[in-house]
């Protein structure tokens, strides 16, 4: 099974920047654990958000032909928790994008605060340079992914 950690993109501006959202909710299992009694999403979860939106905004610049995986975490900082009843509004941009790989810059708000920074490089995976070969079916944009972008508000780069 794949995890989502996202819910929808509000807005996509193709080789340029994408925001998603995430509610935090009572009923997600992990919550319960993680801190009994004092129920926070875990920070591993809200890096994970971040590079499904991240990593889907790069893989869309590149019409998913490539298999897009995340290659490095170059920065991550948490100022707040992120409690059940919050919306995670998670904000991407690219910071360069090459065949072999991506840059990219994030940040996390709820009501407007940043609660986290979260800056990711990712690689293409078919580019690499150590001369493995990988499946030819795109394992890591499926249709499930994919489906996330219904609805999104698109707009072109400028």
């Amino acid at each position: 099974m794949r995890w989502i950690w996202i819910d929808k993109f509000v807005e996509f501006r193709r080789g340029v920047s994408a925001v998603s959202i995430k509610n935090v909710t009572l009923s997600e299992e992990h919550l319960h654990d993680h801190f009994p009694g004092y129920p926070v999403m875990p920070e591993c979860l809200i890096i994970e958000a971040m590079a499904q939106t991240a990593g889907i905004l790069v893989g869309e610049a590149k019409k998913f032909q490539e298999k897009v995986i995340l290659a490095k975490i170059k920065k991550c900082v948490f100022f707040e928790c992120a409690r059940p009843g919050d919306t995670l509004r998670l904000e991407a941009k690219i910071e360069s994008i090459a065949d072999e790989a991506a840059s990219t810059s994030g940040k996390v708000t709820v009501e407007g605060k940043v609660i986290a920074e979260i800056d990711l490089m990712f690689s293409h995976i078919d580019q690499n340079l150590a001369g493995k070969s990988f499946p030819e079916e795109n394992f890591v944009f499926t249709d499930l992914f994919k489906s996330l972008l219904q609805g999104a508000v698109f707009s072109e780069t400028e």
